[in-house]
């Protein structure tokens, strides 16, 4: 009788604790399930959830750039001056699977003052750059990519000149915001390499790119400036473009360069280049402080560049930039 109870009891013992066991699930050590690591300790369950994945990157860089230069009585000549260059660089990048969507938004202002000339504030720096392209990946580096590409300034710009035997200068509207403007939209295959230091190179031919010349300003379109036909706002061209662009390339220690080249050549003139080409080298000096080269280099044979001797024709527009000032990347 002791020996049928002691049978039942093992019984009834060994059958609870199976079903328990199917309960908990006991599992090994370690284990993954639906994504999430469980570690067993004893008889507690530790639960390491995934590192989530970060689909967007975002940043950028703000710099601020002052001088000053104060006379009085001074007997070496000369005048008082103040100088302020100002500008903001921001990105925004998106990587899923084979999906990319990169934009990025450059602005740059800058204004010098003197007070012995009859216009004292003058602005010396004024753009506005826009790109964003969207992509989906064929193959390891390659991607069918859509870009779009807007240039403009926000302030009006002037020439000033003196006449010969005049002791005024005489101010002369030739820009504004929107006069011009530059929206170029292209479709091709886009090379992209990510290097070990993460630097980037980009590289897009496009032979469907539409671009677009834009003057919003009455006075300007009238004049026919940009290319415009005479009394029209826009100016539309169909063509193929190549697109180049490097960002974060180290060229050494503390020294980086970032640089963008867009060539635009319409199908009625093929061969006839638009240029753009924008370049930054940064030297980092500590987190807050850093001296900037900005070059700019521009040429558009629609638009004629008006001379001194008040003549007008094709040139090569330059704009180069030494900075050194205050820099905080975001």
């Amino acid at each position: 009788m002791h020996r049928i109870i002691l049978l039942i009891g093992v019984f009834l013992i060994g059958f609870f604790q199976n079903s328990q066991a199917q309960d908990l699930k006991i599992i090994p050590d370690t284990v993954l399930i639906n994504g999430d690591t469980l570690l067993m300790l004893g008889d507690s369950i530790l639960i390491k959830e995934p590192k989530k994945e970060i689909f967007w990157k975002t940043g950028g860089n703000y710099n601020l750039n002052i001088q000053q230069v104060t006379l009085s009585n001074w007997a070496a000549g000369g005048a008082s001056t103040f100088a302020l260059n100002t500008g903001i660089s921001l990105f925004a990048n998106y990587k899923k699977e084979s999906k990319v969507w990169d934009t990025q938004l450059n602005v740059n202002l800058g204004f010098n003052r003197q007070g012995e000339r009859d216009f004292k504030t003058r602005k010396t720096n004024d753009n506005f750059v826009f790109i964003s392209n969207y992509g989906r990946q064929l193959s390891e580096k390659l991607y069918l990519t859509t870009q779009i590409d807007a240039r403009t300034q926000l302030l009006s710009g002037y020439k000033y000149t003196r006449p010969a035997g005049s002791e005024s200068e005489i101010r002369t509207k030739i820009s504004d915001l929107l006069s011009p403007g530059y929206i170029q939209s292209s479709t091709g295959l886009n090379y992209r390499k990510t290097y070990e230091n993460k630097s980037k190179l980009s590289i897009i031919g496009s032979p469907f790119t539409g671009r677009f010349t834009i003057v919003m300003d009455d006075s300007l379109s009238r004049a026919g400036a940009f290319g415009v036909i005479p009394g029209e706002n826009v100016r539309a061209e169909a063509g193929v473009s190549l697109a180049a662009g490097v960002t974060d390339f180290v060229l050494m220690e503390n020294v980086t360069w970032k640089a963008d080249l867009n060539l635009f050549s319409n199908y009625e003139r093929l061969g006839n280049m638009v240029v753009n080409f924008n370049s930054a080298i940064r030297m980092k000096v500590n987190k807050y402080i850093s001296t900037r080269i900005e070059t700019i280099l521009i040429y558009d044979e629609k638009v004629l560049i008006t001379q001194n001797d008040g003549s007008r024709k094709q040139a090569v527009q330059l704009q180069n930039l030494i900075n050194f000032g205050i820099s905080l990347d975001l």
